[in-house]
């Protein structure tokens, strides 16, 4: 699994689990700092990258609306910094992510498709 580190955090969360084998590569690293969040979720698609972000918001709306349209992607993790810090991680914190991250890795299933039958009978 690849994954496409959002830019609220360092860049160098991508170095460390990268110590640990995870390929991660960071939204600052590959030049996107700023850029539109549909900018973003292109590039992690384009590289076959799960994106980690904690911007809800705007990366389910994408994602979904990705979805919607037929397309495939790899993912989107939801990593909230309530729960999770955006501190550089120590080891007792990163190896269980590097080995929860390869190990519970799924691809997200597709909506069921909108057909006559689930649709509201006035729509």
């Amino acid at each position: 699994m690849k994954l496409l580190i959002d830019e609220m955090y360092p860049a160098s969360l991508a170095e460390a689990l990268r110590a640990d084998g995870v390929e991660a590569v960071s939204v600052v690293e590959l030049g996107l700092a700023g850029r539109s969040d549909s900018d973003v979720f292109a590039a992690a698609v384009a590289g076959g990258h799960v994106l980690v972000t904690e911007n809800v918001a705007d990366f389910a709306r994408i994602a979904a609306d990705h979805l919607s349209a037929g397309h495939h992607q790899p993912g989107v993790l939801i990593a909230l910094s309530s729960r999770f810090s955006r501190r550089r991680p120590t080891t007792a914190t990163r190896a269980p992510l590097s080995r929860n991250a390869r190990a519970t890795a799924r691809p997200m299933p597709l909506p069921p498709p909108v057909t006559s039958t689930t649709l509201p009978a006035n729509a």
